[in-house]
């Protein structure tokens, strides 16, 4: 018989589970290749138990907390839980575990004493990964084989070395195969590094003992969530806001229905899916509502499958927030998630006014830049959404991204830029009885001639205020040749430069909370 779990067994297995996803995030970021990983940190690490639900993740990415899962369940669903110690899987497919064709995951079962007791994974983002334009975002895309190169679940590693298939085939599809080699081999050494940590756990309980305590931790974060869903208000709460798409708005609506320790979104009303590569699939939404209902009831609940059962998700396949039958989808992640949590947010600040803030930025403001010789792909920070307690930061990631900015000395050592200014956005947050944070100004000169591609939203639509707060200013993109002459482009496009050329990228501002004091 298996003695009961105590508290502070609990916790202690908690704190170092957790820092075994830690552990390979750092493994990840110091031994990358790519400023995208190294300096940005846009990668995640998480630890599964055996039949595949989160045990613990690492505070990395939002985007990822319901994509992660999903990854492992395909590689579940195909190859089964009989797998060979010390083989490694990889996923990039949008439609069987992955987000979009950038985020490649790597899988790794862990056994102990012969039998499959866990798993641990890691994405990250490989700058390019193929497709019709570098950075593998074309703005034109409408089908996912025009952004590059498609890894369903697939045996990667086989006794420690690569499976020639697969990595000749993600390697040759890249304009920067040295870069990915060195990527791909930070994740492999993520991935072993976690399984070396999480076996050094399980054998200091037992497997038995740890099944134990894996089943007491997900039930426990079963527990803080139904308790803070329990102390929201039972009701039904809507919200809606829109993606840009040119001059027309493509809405994004949700109806959030809580009901005792149960939660319900519902985002039938939604857009169906576009012509366009900003359609998100399910796991993306998943993990917008995950982050949302953080936000709204409780952050310091454990992250891990547990606190997410009572959540449930509502999608009608085909449609903006819920892609089917292979369209693109590269924007999907970055920037239509960034929507979708706005109005999750929107609606649950209806049943939590004293907790939800004011609209962030709403946007990763993505700029890629490359060519045959190299690809560059940063997101700009912005401004916060004002809470009720503070005035919103200014100048920081929000909402589904939780990368860094590229610090300019790297950004010109690796690339041939010049960063000629980067500093906050005077006037950009919105007013209010607290104001919204400040967006950024990022201005970049070409070296050589490239091709850039922009994804970037909220340049029509300001992120709102709340409370009577007024909203953030929209973001600008502005182009000005070697000759002098300067034009505003749009916010998703992609076109060429030469030497000389300048862009200059002004972000949103956060949205202001409560009315101004005059």
């Amino acid at each position: 018989m298996v003695r009961p779990v105590d508290a502070v067994t609990l916790e202690v297995a908690r704190n170092r589970l957790s820092s075994v996803a830690e552990e390979m995030g750092a493994v990840l970021r110091r031994t990358a290749y790519s400023p995208n990983i190294k300096e940005r940190a846009d990668c995640s690490a998480a630890v599964f138990v055996a039949d595949g639900e989160m045990l613990a993740q690492a505070e990395h990415i939002p985007v990822h907390l319901g994509s992660m899962p999903a990854s492992v369940a395909a590689v579940l669903e195909v190859f089964g839980s009989d797998v060979d110690p010390g083989t490694q899987f990889a996923v990039n497919d949008p439609y069987a575990g992955g987000t979009h064709l950038n985020d490649l995951t790597l899988v790794r079962p862990v056994h102990f004493d012969g039998t499959l007791v866990g798993w641990v994974a890691n994405r990250a983002h490989h700058a390019d990964v193929g497709g019709e334009a570098p950075g593998s975002m074309p703005a034109h895309a409408t089908r996912l084989e025009q952004e590059g190169h498609v890894v369903p679940p697939t045996v990667a590693v086989v006794g420690g070395e690569w499976e020639r298939n697969f990595f000749e085939a993600f390697v040759d599809a890249t304009r920067t195969p040295d870069e990915r080699v060195g990527d791909l081999s930070a994740q492999l050494g993520a991935n072993e590094a976690g399984a070396v940590r999480l076996s050094e756990v399980i054998g200091g309980h037992g497997r038995h003992r740890f099944d134990a305590i894996a089943g007491a931790l997900l039930d426990y974060g079963e527990a803080r969530m139904r308790s803070a869903l329990q102390a929201l208000p039972d009701g039904e709460y809507r919200f809606a806001d829109a993606m840009e798409f040119g001059d027309r708005d493509i809405p994004i609506e949700v109806l959030v229905g809580i009901d005792g320790d149960r939660l319900v979104a519902d985002f039938s009303g939604s857009s169906p899916q576009i012509e366009a590569n900003f359609n998100a699939v399910d796991a993306v939404t998943r993990s917008c509502l995950y982050y949302a209902v953080r936000v709204a009831t409780d952050p310091t609940i454990p992250t891990n499958g547990g606190c997410y059962r009572p959540l449930e998700l509502v999608t009608e396949p085909g449609s903006i927030v819920s892609a089917r039958d292979g369209v693109a989808v590269a924007a999907g992640n970055v920037e239509t998630s960034q929507r979708i949590a706005d109005v999750l947010l929107g609606a649950l600040a209806q049943a939590a006014p004293d907790r939800v803030p004011a609209a962030s930025q709403g946007t990763m403001n993505n700029i890629l830049i490359g060519s045959d010789r190299f690809v560059y792909y940063e997101t700009i920070a912005g401004g916060e959404g004002a809470t009720p307690h503070r005035a919103g930061q200014s100048g920081i990631h929000t909402g589904m991204t939780n990368t860094k900015n590229t610090p300019i000395e790297s950004l010109e050592s690796h690339y041939p830029f010049r960063v000629h200014e980067t500093g906050l956005r005077s006037g950009s947050g919105g007013r209010g009885l607290h104001h919204g944070g400040e967006g950024i100004i990022r201005e970049i000169e070409f070296l050589e001639a490239a091709t850039v591609s922009l994804m970037g939203e909220r340049r029509r639509i300001r992120p709102w205020g709340l409370a009577g707060g007024e909203p953030g200013a929209c973001g600008e993109d502005w182009l000005r040749r070697a000759g002098g002459a300067e034009e505003r482009v749009p916010g998703k496009t992609t076109f060429e430069v030469s030497g000389g050329d300048r862009l200059r990228v002004l972000t949103p501002g956060g949205g202001g909370w409560g009315p101004r004091n005059e």
